[in-house]
């Protein structure tokens, strides 16, 4: 007895291929999404990485040099009219005002010693900026400030300092 199978070796192959053309979508599909979430991860993150740095307190760790904090603007005035170099934040309705930044501790100290030595009261207090500019002049400005122990050039240079802030970072926000 003989059994005659109606199929060709056409109509196999066709069924192989279908199997394997819908391996090739879902492998095309699968590389797609993989793209397509790399792509977006991307644009998000590079919108909003220095907003969540923010968020969470991270960034760049700086001592920032405080003179005082004044509730009025009249205080404030009063207080720093000697002052030649300063920097001004007003945050919670209070005025903080900051004679220098650095990244390095034993700047901070060589600063306020100055500072100090003519009869001001300083506090360095450590603050935390994401903005890899600003980081990357205060690297160069901190290496200045060790190089040297002159009083007037080190003051010069946390003059360029504050400036920077105001430039870069306090345009920013």
């Amino acid at each position: 007895m003989l059994i005659k199978n109606n199929s060709t070796k056409y109509e196999d192959q066709k069924c192989y291929y279908n199997h394997g053309d819908d391996m090739k979508k879902t492998f095309i599909l699968g590389i797609a999404f993989i793209l397509l979430g790399t792509v977006v991860g991307t644009i998000l993150r590079g919108e909003y990485q220095e907003e969540i740095l923010d968020a969470f307190g991270t960034g760049k760790s700086y001592y920032f040099l405080q003179e005082g904090v004044y509730s009025t603007e009249e205080n404030l005035e009063e207080n720093i009219k000697n002052l030649d170099t300063k920097l001004i934040i007003e945050e919670d309705g209070k005025y903080y005002v900051y004679l220098g930044i650095t990244q390095e501790k034993e700047n901070a100290e060589k600063i306020k010693q100055i500072y100090e030595n003519d009869g001001y009261q300083i506090y360095i207090k450590e603050r935390n900026i994401s903005n890899e500019e600003f980081y990357n002049n205060v690297n160069q400005f901190d290496l200045l400030i060790q190089s040297t122990d002159n009083p007037e050039e080190i003051l010069t240079i946390e003059e360029v300092v504050l400036a920077n802030y105001e430039e870069i970072v306090k345009k920013d926000k």
